[in-house]
């Protein structure tokens, strides 16, 4: 059932070019000597200016704002007639920029700067204004965005005051959640990554990763005759219900009435069920039955909505409907089936090609959902559940992309004797393996970036090549197995997928009726599209961005070994290195207005020197 944590061979260390200066420790010529502003002691002031970073450096990319030639930005916003005048503390090739406190024209010497609020209406004034030009709607779009904007900063203050005052993972022995509730301040290209509308300040605690929280689940039994459901889960050959296994997963004692299974239910959605007048119909014909809270709590990961308990066979993604982070999401169905559709596709012989050209890498499987169908079969979203293989043991570090990249807002942070407090955990293990080789750390952030393209990336590419199947492995649904000295040594994959439409009929011959009802198939141009933005823009630029950003590497030379990996690619035949290397712009969702679909940025890979 479960795909073995293989070690992949280490990477081959490719030579880098030389020539490019490395990156100052010091003052260089965007820096400011000051401390970090993620340091502030006071939380809330530290929130304030990780979401004036994120709002700028998203109007940064969305504008087109080219570098600007001192260590100040100029932002215009002809619509509030005012100029901003920012700090630049760091200009990244790849958007990863640092800022200091904007301040508007004419503002007096000893005014307060804006806080990420204010800046959110002004730049939500000046989206708005240039939205009446196109014919979209305007009033939404600048108090949507400062509700947002204000929702994530009090969020991200209060985790960042619970992390501070309980900074050390608890224990050895759960690496993977740990790696799961890491990042406390969200996507850096978010203008709120942490705004969860809908959840109370009471109920956060517990719902949330970035405070280790915990909860047991909530259960319904559920008539078969109202059961939609659907499993490629097998133990020894056999096949296994879906049924069975969220049974294994109630506590001992629990009896069901005749005729029902048992289906779980994140607690917030929960409180739903009564509300909703076809379930309550349900409920009122005993077609449904309220189970309550049982059994051990389960924690949430960094997506919220999947929970995981340590030692529990299976993970799993829950409905919820709250709006994480301003994201519309597809009905969990469409993804439910589009798993066990993955999962039954790469048992036909695709997964032991892969697993022999890419040892150590595998996608975490989705194989069984269940849900709620209304007498008349029609579906009744809100109530879906994914039930996920658990593939990580105790001692498996196995961390998402984003957790290793993600900043920590706190001052003294733990790292070896004789090295600098790292801002992220990859600028810790960096740390310990110059501290254990005696190596300059740039060349261990060099070679570790390497090895990460040869053990995650190379993966990814080889299965869009061979088969078709394009991964949406962005920094969150990428995972990075580390080996014990934290060099990485393989990966794993969770989330959702598309099909090239040109690779169609060799699919449909592996695994019939492929893409029928999970409508996954895309023309070859959106599959690269989405692969050019998952893979290349958020995962891979990403991780320069943050690499560059904190000093570790010189992004310049970590962009010319992309360049070159992507050159000498031996991935089946994907299309998505030639893409990268040869499109001038990359689409990238615009996320600051409401509504306004992709916009174009500057592709950092298609010139030397970014």
């Amino acid at each position: 059932m479960k795909a073995p944590l293989v070690k992949a061979p280490k990477a081959p260390t490719a030579s880098l070019p030389t020539g490019a200066p490395a990156v100052p420790r010091g003052r260089g010529p965007a820096d400011q000597p000051d401390q970090d502003p993620l340091d502030h002691p006071d939380p809330g002031a530290a929130a304030d200016s990780a979401a004036r970073d994120n709002l700028l450096r998203c109007w940064v990319r969305e504008t087109g704002v080219p570098r600007p030639r001192g260590n100040c930005l100029q932002l215009p916003l002809p619509a509030a007639g005012v100029t901003l005048h920012v700090p630049v503390r760091y200009w990244s090739a790849t958007g990863a920029h640092r800022f200091g406190a904007p301040t508007p024209t004419g503002a007096p010497g000893d005014a307060p700067a804006l806080d990420a609020v204010a800046l959110a209406a002004l730049l939500g004034h000046q989206a708005a204004h240039a939205a009446t030009r196109t014919g979209r709607p305007a009033a939404p779009v600048a108090a949507g965005l400062a509700a947002r904007v204000a929702d994530s900063v009090r969020r991200t203050a209060a985790f960042v005051e619970h992390r501070r005052a309980r900074p050390a993972d608890p224990d050895g022995a759960a690496l993977f959640l740990h790696g799961e509730q890491s990042s406390l301040l969200g996507h850096p290209l978010h203008p709120a990554p942490k705004s969860r509308e809908g959840l109370s300040a009471a109920e956060a605690p517990d719902c949330s990763p970035e405070t280790r929280g915990a909860f047991p689940l909530h259960w319904l039994a559920v008539d078969r005759s109202v059961l939609a459901t659907d499993s490629a889960w097998t133990e020894r050959g056999r096949p296994v219900e879906a049924a069975v296994l969220t049974a294994r997963l109630l506590p001992p004692g629990v009896r069901l009435p005749d005729g029902t299974v048992p289906l779980p239910l994140h607690p917030w959605q929960a409180r739903t069920v009564r509300h909703h007048p076809a379930l309550a119909r349900l409920l009122d014909d005993g077609l449904l039955h309220e189970l309550g809270p049982r059994g051990e709590s389960w924690h949430p990961t960094s997506s919220v909505r999947t929970v995981y308990r340590p030692g529990a066979p299976a993970m799993l993604r829950l409905s919820l409907d709250l709006d994480v982070a301003g994201a519309g999401r597809e009905p969990l169905r469409a993804a439910a089936r589009r798993g066990v559709e993955l999962h039954r596709l790469l048992r036909s012989g695709l997964a032991e090609r892969w697993r022999a050209a890419c040892p150590g890498f595998d996608v975490v499987r989705d194989p069984a959902w269940l849900a709620i169908g209304a007498p008349d079969g029609a579906p009744m979203p809100g109530l879906d559940v994914i039930v996920r293989h658990n593939p990580f043991g105790p001692g498996d570090d196995a961390v998402c992309l984003a957790g290793l990249t993600a900043l920590r807002p706190w001052p003294g942070r733990g790292t070896p004797a004789g090295h600098p407090a790292m801002a992220l955990r990859l600028g810790d293990l960096v740390a310990r393996l110059a501290l254990r080789t005696g190596r300059p750390g740039s060349v261990i952030a060099a070679e570790w970036f390497l090895r990460y393209l040869s053990a995650v990336v190379r993966p990814v590419l080889w299965l869009d090549g061979a088969a078709g199947v394009a991964l949406d492995a962005h920094q969150q649904n990428t995972l990075v197995l580390l080996d014990p000295d934290g060099w990485p040594a393989g990966g794993r994959y969770r989330g959702g997928h598309r099909f090239r439409e040109s690779r169609r009929a060799e699919l449909e011959a592996r695994l019939p009726a492929t893409g029928g009802e999970s409508r996954a198939f895309v023309p070859d141009e959106g599959a690269d599209e989405r692969l050019a933005h998952h893979l290349g823009c958020d995962n891979v630029l990403g991780l320069i961005g943050a690499l560059g950003a904190q000093r570790l590497l010189d992004e310049r030379i970590a962009l010319a070994a992309f360049r070159r990996f992507l050159a000498r690619s031996d991935t089946a035949s994907s299309t998505l290195p030639a893409f990268l290397l040869e499109t001038s712009v990359l689409r990238s969702p615009a996320l600051l207005a409401d509504g306004a679909g992709h916009v174009e940025v500057a592709n950092p890979l298609a010139a030397p020197g970014g």
